[in-house]
């Protein structure tokens, strides 16, 4: 029995296979060590029923997690996992490894990553190269939820969204200036905040205005990771993952194309081929 787990900052998606077939799932908060601490981790870890049922059952556990980005991280969140599932062998790796191992299995490529935050790396068919893009999202994390959430807020509190979007704005979120401004400087996981707003431009896709800013958040993205990344690695394949990506692959496509770039692939949950490469 194995578990395989990908893990945004936000949330972390768990899926438990026996002999190739999904027999359990479950979702918790994020588990990125940055962030959060051992022993919230193992609080939530106790929360969840299913992962009680099945922790002295599960052998292997392959976990991809954002801030799982420097041996230490990954010590650190391998040890935590290891005191609540005590029978099984744990492996910790950062969330761009199993992005590229979705997106290309063993085969070479670009992988981009647009979810809570962002990245790029070139798959070499055996593990994502190092590079310097991971900045998070008060520095990078351009064209992400993080990001799309800080956009609309800006515009919000500088009163430039159309009158429609802002009556809508208004009546979902209820905020005025100082909660927001509390929430981003005052208070922790300031990035799930801003991330809670993707939900905004979901809802509003067809309007104009929202197109506009996603364009400009994709093209930011192309400028900051992906064509340099192509500069590095001419004629490799493009792939994309995430939430952000799989809400929007149409713009996606369209900003790339201004840009020369053919997607290949986007695939919103990775998590899904991770296991079957996993089970099998």
């Amino acid at each position: 029995m194995i578990a395989v787990v990908y893990s945004g900052s936000k949330t972390a998606a768990w899926k438990i296979a026996n002999e190739g077939k999904l027999i359990a799932e479950c979702s918790m908060p994020g588990l990125n060590p940055c962030f959060v601490e051992a022993k919230t981790v193992l609080q939530q870890l106790n929360k969840k029923i299913t992962l009680i049922n099945y922790a002295e059952r599960i052998k292997k556990i392959y976990v991809f997690s954002a801030g799982a980005n420097s041996p230490a991280r990954r010590k650190e969140l391998t040890e935590t996992l290891a005191s609540f599932f005590k029978f099984s062998k744990i492996t910790v790796q950062d969330d761009i490894y199993g992005a590229a191992i979705a997106a290309c299995y063993q085969k070479t490529g670009i992988v981009g990553i647009l979810g809570s935050g962002s990245n790029c790396a070139y798959f070499n068919g055996l593990a994502p190269e190092e590079n310097n893009f991971g900045l998070g999202y008060v520095l990078g994390d351009e064209g992400s939820s993080n990001y799309l959430g800080k956009i609309i807020l800006k515009h919000y509190l500088q009163e430039k969204l159309p009158p429609e979007l802002l009556k809508k704005f208004r009546k979902r979120y209820d905020l005025n200036r100082s909660q927001i401004l509390e929430r981003v400087y005052q208070k922790s996981m300031a990035q799930h905040f801003l991330s809670s707003f993707l939900d905004f431009y979901i809802e509003n896709q067809e309007h104009v205005y929202i197109q506009r800013i996603i364009d400009e958040a994709f093209q930011r993205y192309m400028d900051t990771y992906l064509l340099p990344m192509i500069k590095q690695h001419p004629g490799q394949d493009v792939h994309f993952v995430g939430i952000v990506a799989g809400n929007f692959p149409d713009r996606l496509k369209l900003v790339a194309e201004k840009n020369g770039i053919t997607i290949n692939s986007i695939t919103k949950e990775p998590i899904y081929n991770l296991l079957n490469y996993y089970s099998n």
